[in-house]
């Protein structure tokens, strides 16, 4: 059976160096399409990004929101271009206040998170979301990538629920050992409260540690994906007690590799 897949990515190889995470994002798309399954990929535009040499190009018709972030308005950009060698598009989330730097998540020169990469993430999640009801396509199955796609399932699961693009759509998430790069502002969850989501679980974020990031978006994931042999093994036994459907790690050589991904979004179903 084909699926409508999502892909909501922190990071994805070439636009970014190769990591753990931006190396699978790009490897697994293409490998889901051969498969007969309908791709659409988000990631957002980091300001590093080289918009010519990789032939970024906004997409009018579906530029030009205003997104509220902690009652401040951000417009919403989106840019598209195209991996020729895989015939997979990605859709690029930008904004002037939060994409414009030339990192992608940390300060180059001291390693430090930058101090809004909660709101970042947010307006990244909501980018996306508001994006795919554009688009009038109706996902399947939303597969986040990373801790920045972290709000992602929250949304879906409390603010989109009702909406007839996501109602019966499963989300799927596949945790890194990548970490964070300095700790989320302790306000996080309160931003997202002003989103119109109202859950206890958002008291977790009053200490948005990974581990935490980790715990909140468990409840909100249809399933698991243990995507680095470096998960920790407190996080595999947060998920193992969740009781959610788990793929276990695995190596990108073995020769079943994909198609365990397959059958892993049909077990969700």
């Amino acid at each position: 059976m084909a699926n409508k897949i999502l892909y909501i990515s922190q990071e994805i190889f070439p636009y970014m160096s190769e990591t753990e995470c931006s190396t699978l994002c790009r490897s697994l798309t293409q490998a889901m399409q051969e498969r007969g399954n309908e791709i659409r990929s988000f990631m957002p535009r980091y300001g590093c990004i080289n918009e010519r040499r990789h032939q970024l190009h906004e997409v009018i018709r579906l530029s030009g929101m205003n997104l509220i972030i902690d009652n401040n308005d951000h417009q919403l950009i989106i840019k598209v271009a195209s991996i020729p060698s895989a015939r997979v598009q990605i859709y690029f989330i930008d904004n002037d206040d939060y994409f414009a730097r030339k990192a992608a998540l940390a300060d180059p020169d001291t390693g430090v998170g930058f101090a809004d990469n909660d709101e970042r993430a947010i307006f990244f999640a909501r980018g996306v979301l508001e994006t795919v009801k554009k688009l009038r396509w109706t996902p399947t199955v939303v597969h986040c990538h990373g801790w920045f796609a972290s709000v992602v399932p929250v949304y879906l699961k409390r603010v989109f629920a009702d909406d007839p693009i996501f109602r019966d759509v499963k989300v799927v998430v596949s945790l890194y050992a990548d970490g964070l790069p300095a700790p989320l502002d302790p306000a996080m969850g309160e931003k997202i409260a002003k989103e119109g989501v109202t859950d206890k679980n958002l008291s977790i974020l009053s200490d948005p540690s990974y581990e935490n990031l980790c715990r909140f978006v468990l409840d909100y994931a249809d399933g698991v994906v243990i995507a680095s042999e470096q998960v920790s093994a407190e996080t595999i036994e947060l998920v193992k007690q969740s009781g959610k459907p788990m793929l276990a790690y695995q190596s990108p050589e073995e020769a079943d590799f994909f198609d365990n991904y397959h059958r892993f979004y049909e077990q969700i179903q």
